[in-house]
């Protein structure tokens, strides 16, 4: 079966379709960026994930990266974040080939009121299979998405990198997760002013609450609502806290849109994703492809990463990994690694 079967050229990208009866979506070959989403609610259409608004442009510059290129919805990091350091000889794309090379086609099927999706990838830095599988369930409004890496070994750090794009207006959505350990802003310089960047919450702040995050001013941000902070870029990590005793571990995040009546939740096994990222986008980035526009979205990224620093931060002793949190995991020749994320959008009551 050819590797294009299906494909159609959707916000610029080509793109393969799968669908239930209330869910509908679309996932780039390059990358393998999942959006637009559509969950239908009885004739309402309720599309969550961010698409970025460059992404129909025939101008871009030449050496963008495949991952800015198409960024949208949701898309799987092998290894997760910048990659600027070489890593045992490994020089990474930024947040891996899994995010930037082709996926190739392998099956679509439909059976039992379920639909499927599989792609998969052999990855070339750190050779490896992974294999993408998408499920939609009628009835559900939910995506069920799975990855498995088999045949590759050393440490890795890896995650989701899904984005929502939140309602015009301030503070639109109502942002909640799951218990957490330790939340610290990026210790680092996230955005410099004299490239055209800017941030506003304090670089390496702790904090135990979302709604109680210092700002560099001195005051403090309520990162619980959204949106908010116009003209600033922002990143911080949550530690998830869980019992690993327990026979089935979770954690979850959710955004809830009371005017718009409907919800976002994401739910993961923390063993496998351990810190939740949330990246603030809201027209901070004032150099290309950004130019000041991209507006409202909050990445809401499911990781097991030191931050977006990449592989060899997160490999390596880091201020987390010396606290008992890991950041990497341990990949086996012979044991394929599970990566599960449930997300779903559907209906609720203010």
């Amino acid at each position: 079966m050819s590797q294009d079967n299906g494909l159609r050229t959707i916000l610029g990208q080509p793109s393969w379709r799968l669908a239930s009866s209330t869910v509908e979506l679309f996932v780039t070959r390059v990358g393998g960026q999942m959006a637009p989403v559509t969950f239908d609610r009885g004739g309402r259409q309720i599309r969550p994930f961010s698409v970025a608004p460059w992404s129909n442009e025939t101008n871009l510059d030449a050496k963008l990266p495949p991952v800015l290129r198409a960024l949208r919805g949701d898309f799987f990091c092998m290894p997760f974040g910048g990659n600027d350091d070489a890593y045992r000889g490994e020089q990474h794309p930024a947040h891996g080939e899994t995010a930037n090379s082709p996926w190739r086609f392998k099956s679509r099927s439909r059976a039992g009121g379920a639909s499927e999706l599989t792609l998969t990838m052999r990855t070339r830095v750190r050779p490896a299979t992974v294999t993408k599988t998408l499920r939609l369930v009628d009835g559900h409004d939910a995506v069920y998405c799975r990855h498995v890496i088999a045949g590759a070994s050393g440490s890795i750090n890896l995650g989701h990198h899904a984005m929502l794009r939140f309602p015009n207006g301030e503070k639109t959505g109502f942002v909640s997760t799951s218990s957490f350990a330790h939340g610290q802003v990026f210790p680092g310089q996230l955005e410099r002013p004299d490239k055209g960047g800017y941030q506003s919450l304090q670089p390496g702040a702790t904090f135990d609450s979302l709604a109680r995050v210092p700002l560099m001013n001195g005051q403090f941000a309520d990162l619980s609502r959204y949106p908010a902070r116009r003209g600033f870029e922002d990143l911080v990590s949550l530690v998830n806290e869980f019992d690993p005793n327990a026979p089935a571990p979770l954690a979850w995040n959710a955004v809830v849109f009371p005017d718009q009546g409907y919800a976002f939740v994401a739910m993961k096994d923390p063993m496998v994703l351990r810190q939740t990222i949330f990246w603030i986008s809201n027209c901070g980035r004032h150099y290309a492809p950004w130019n000041g526009r991209h507006a409202d979205v909050m990445g809401i990224e499911d990781v097991t990463s030191y931050f977006h620093e990449g592989l060899a931060s997160s490999a390596r002793p880091n201020a987390f990994s010396r606290a008992g949190w890991p950041t990497s995991l341990r990949l086996t020749v012979n044991r394929p690694i599970v990566v599960n994320l449930h997300q779903g959008g559907g209906a609720c009551t203010a």
